[in-house]
C-alpha cells in the first residue's frame, strides 16, 4: 500500500494512519460522495448539485437517515453505477492503510427495485479484486431490510447462498429494527447458514438490549452491528463476551442517526456520552466502523480520532484495531497472516 511511513516518534494520529486496518461495518451504498450521486443523477437525466446531496445527508435522526439512505441509492441502477461506486470506495479505503474490509451490499433494495442483483454484483467484485495486489482485500455482506419482511429476506438469502463463490460470506439484517420481530427472520437466517454463511445483525443500534439478544439467540448471529444498547444490560455483556460475540460501532454514525441520543435518553448526545469506552474496559470484543462513511462525513481516520478524543489509551486503541482483523470472517491461516502483519507494524510504529 502507498501509505506515510512516520516513525515511532510522530504524533499518535500519524501512527495510527499508517497502521493496517480493517474494516467490517461499511455499506457500500452509503460511501456516495455527494460529487458522485451529482455524476449519477446527471447519467440518469437528473440534475442535482453536489450541494444538494450534501444538505440531503445533513440528518440528525434516525428516520431522516433511512429516507436519506433511499433517496440517494434511487441513483444507483445499474452494474456501471456499482463498479463506479466500489472503485471510489476501494480507492479511499487504501488510502487509509485498510488492508481487509467486509462490505454490505443492499441486496434487498436491489431485488426491490427489480434489479439484476447477481450482475451488480459480479460488477463490483471484478472491481475491487483488482485492487488485492495494492494490498486491499473486500469480501462481502448481504443486507436484507427488516421492514421488508421475511418473505423478501429469504429470497436476499438465497441469492447470497448461490453467490458465494463470487466472494459473499455472511448474510445480514439492517434497516429499522424496530419495524419487525427478529423472529419473523429465523428461516432466512438458518438458510444462509445451511448455505455455509456467516451471521451478522444490526441490533441495539435504536433498539433496546432485548434487540440483540433476540439477534444473538433466534438469528445466530456471530457478530452485531452498532449494539450500543448491550451497555444498558451488563448481564448481556458478560454473555458477549464469554462467547466472544464482538460489536461493530460506529461512533460518529451513532451521533448522526441519532442513536446514541436515543440510548441515553437525552434530545443530544455528544461523544463523551459513548459507552464504547465502558465496553472495551469490560472485556467486550469490539472493533470501529464507518457505517456510511460519505453520509456521515467520516472515515475511519477521523473514527480513530474519536477515539482518541473520548480518552482510550494507546495500548486501548491498538487493542480496537486488532479486533477488527480478529473479529474478520476469514479462515484462522489467513487471520493469523494479518494479524502478523498488523502487530509487526504496530511494533515499528512504536504503538
Amino acid at each position: 500500500m502507498s501509505s506515510p511511513r512516520p516513525s515511532p516518534a510522530e504524533p499518535l494520529a500519524a501512527r495510527l494512519a499508517a497502521l493496517p486496518k480493517a474494516e467490517l461495518h461499511l455499506h457500500l451504498e452509503g460511501a456516495i460522495e455527494p460529487s458522485t450521486v451529482a455524476e449519477l443523477a446527471a447519467r440518469h437525466g437528473d440534475s442535482i448539485s453536489a450541494a444538494e446531496v450534501a444538505a440531503r445527508y445533513a440528518t440528525r435522526d434516525f428516520s431522516a437517515f433511512i429516507e436519506a439512505y433511499k433517496w440517494v441509492t434511487s441513483y444507483l441502477r445499474t452494474p456501471q453505477d456499482y463498479a463506479l461506486l466500489a472503485q471510489q470506495t476501494a480507492e479511499r479505503l487504501l488510502s487509509q492503510n485498510v488492508a481487509y474490509a467486509e462490505i454490505n451490499l443492499s441486496a434487498g433494495v436491489m431485488l426491490f427495485r427489480k434489479q439484476d442483483a447477481a450482475a451488480i454484483v459480479r460488477a463490483v467484485c471484478e472491481t475491487v479484486r483488482r485492487f488485492e495486489p495494492r494490498g486491499l482485500r473486500v469480501q462481502w455482506i448481504f443486507d436484507c431490510v427488516r421492514q421488508f419482511g421475511p418473505i423478501p429476506a429469504m429470497q436476499v438469502a438465497r441469492l447470497a447462498v448461490e453467490l458465494r463463490g463470487e466472494g459473499v460470506i455472511a448474510f445480514g439484517i439492517g434497516g429499522d429494527e424496530l419495524a419487525a420481530p427478529a423472529a419473523e427472520f429465523r428461516g432466512a437466517f438458518d438458510y444462509a447458514a445451511a448455505g455455509g454463511l456467516r451471521r451478522v445483525a444490526h441490533a441495539g443500534e435504536i433498539g433496546g438490549p432485548e434487540s440483540v439478544r433476540h439477534a444473538i439467540d433466534l438469528l445466530g448471529a456471530e457478530r452485531i452491528g452498532h449494539g450500543i444498547a448491550v451497555a444498558r444490560d451488563p448481564a448481556l455483556v458478560d454473555l458477549m463476551r464469554e462467547q466472544s460475540i464482538p460489536l461493530e460501532i460506529c461512533p460518529t454514525s451513532n451521533l448522526r442517526t441519532g442513536a446514541l441520543a436515543r440510548q441515553i435518553g437525552r434530545p443530544s448526545a455528544a461523544l463523551s456520552d459513548h459507552p464504547l469506552p465502558g465496553l472495551l474496559r469490560s472485556g467486550l470484543p469490539l472493533s470501529i466502523s464507518t457505517d456510511d462513511p460519505a453520509m456521515f462525513e467520516t472515515d475511519l481516520l477521523r473514527e480513530y480520532g474519536a477515539l482518541i478524543e473520548m480518552g482510550l489509551s494507546t495500548p486501548e486503541l491498538v487493542r480496537v484495531a486488532a479486533a477488527a482483523f480478529e473479529g474478520a470472517f476469514l479462515p484462522p491461516a489467513e487471520k493469523s497472516a494479518y494479524l502478523d502483519m498488523f502487530h509487526g507494524r504496530a511494533a515499528a510504529l512504536g504503538l
